[in-house]
């Protein structure tokens, strides 16, 4: 379950996008007070510590922002830092670096508050063969940085968006009239449109997980809001003949417990859309 989503184009595609919007007709306060042929450093401090994330991002931003700022990493995205590490040093036009200052602290903080959560996460399942998924509970426009931070700080990407796999949720099967014609109306789908897709089914009970094994065809079962016993019984259930993946209502405190029924996956919406983020600054040097 992994995507080549980043790519140079869709990077470049969102700076655009984010500058734009913070721009627009010009950075005034920047244009009024700091003289165009200014040449300033600044760094990036930490005023918090964590799983750091968006080092990379950041240079993306600065380099897009102005070609000739010369940026220099001091840790690598992924790696735990603490207060007071300075993570980045930029020299350059002081207007280039204020004009992409919020932009990459922006994604900064929110990364690496991602990436920190995922970790707590992912250290929780230490022994177990459990990997943990995001989801698409993403903030809009903003979904390749959120999963981008899920995969540094340990975790897995699931589908990155409605293209690229086939999820059968419980609307989808109300609507069809049932696990089954669900499943057969999509087998003939991509069958007709020569797509190859996985196909996951969202079950919320044993008799629809016992359907999901019936009609076949089935990639990934998944075990929606299910307590311990019922959860443990329908892995038992699948024994292997496809992937199984917890979701719903799954706490850090309950996170072990869940992988311990022997799941392959647990996705968990919490990371993109409930993460907190790092405190992280950027300051002039003189």
């Amino acid at each position: 379950m992994k995507y080549d989503y980043l790519t140079k184009e869709a990077i470049e595609a969102f700076i655009k996008s984010a500058l734009e919007e913070d721009i627009q007709s010009g950075d005034h306060s920047t244009l009024a007070s700091v003289p165009a042929d200014a040449k300033d450093k600044g760094q990036i401090l930490m005023k918090d510590e964590g799983v750091i994330a968006g080092l990379e991002m950041g240079q993306y931003i600065f380099e897009q922002v102005d070609p000739n700022l010369k940026v220099e990493i001091h840790f690598k995205d992924g790696d735990l830092v603490k207060k007071g590490d300075v993570v980045m040093n930029i020299e350059g036009s002081a207007r280039s670096i204020l004009i992409a200052e919020r932009l990459v602290l922006n994604c900064m903080q929110r990364m690496s508050g991602i990436a920190t959560h995922t970790r707590k996460i992912v250290d929780l399942l230490e022994g177990t063969k459990t990997q943990i998924l995001d989801t698409r509970k993403t903030t809009p426009n903003f979904r390749m940085m959120e999963k981008w931070a899920v995969k540094i700080g340990g975790g897995n990407n699931h589908r990155y968006g409605l293209f690229d796999m086939v999820m059968l949720k419980d609307n989808h099967i109300d609507y069809s009239g049932s696990i089954t014609k669900a499943v057969q109306q999509t087998q003939a789908y991509l069958k007709e449109n020569n797509l190859d897709l996985e196909i996951e089914v969202e079950t919320r009970d044993l008799d629809e997980v016992k359907e999901a094994l019936e009609v076949g065809g089935v990639d990934v079962i998944m075990l929606d809001n299910m307590d311990y016993d019922t959860m443990k019984t329908a892995v038992q259930m699948i024994d292997g003949k496809c992937r199984t993946e917890a979701s719903g209502g799954i706490t850090i405190d309950k996170v072990r417990s869940v992988a311990e029924c022997g799941v392959d996956f647990i996705s968990l919406g919490a990371l993109t859309h409930s993460s907190g983020i790092l405190d992280i600054s950027l300051k002039a040097v003189k």
